[in-house]
């Protein structure tokens, strides 16, 4: 059996009410669904964590200064 540890929480009023009646409608405790529900919080988190790499590239360098309207308008028109 695992450790329980006793703590208090101060939840509002409204999410305290929704949670007696989900409990009693699951048969089960609250602090059973509070558990729960924190541990999945938690373990979302945790892989939520990891942010991948993302893959670079060599572009070759710029083609046309776009602050230049005719040497745009060339490189988009051939002009």
């Amino acid at each position: 059996m695992g450790f329980h540890m006793k703590t208090t929480l101060e939840i509002d009023d409204t999410v305290m009410a929704e949670l007696k009646r989900e409990a009693a409608r699951q048969g089960r405790t609250m602090s059973d669904l509070v558990e729960t529900a924190l541990r999945l919080l938690l373990r979302s988190q945790r892989k939520r964590g990891v942010i991948p790499v993302l893959p670079t590239f060599r572009s070759g360098g710029t083609l046309v200064d776009i602050a230049d309207r005719d040497a745009l308008y060339h490189a988009m028109e051939g002009r």
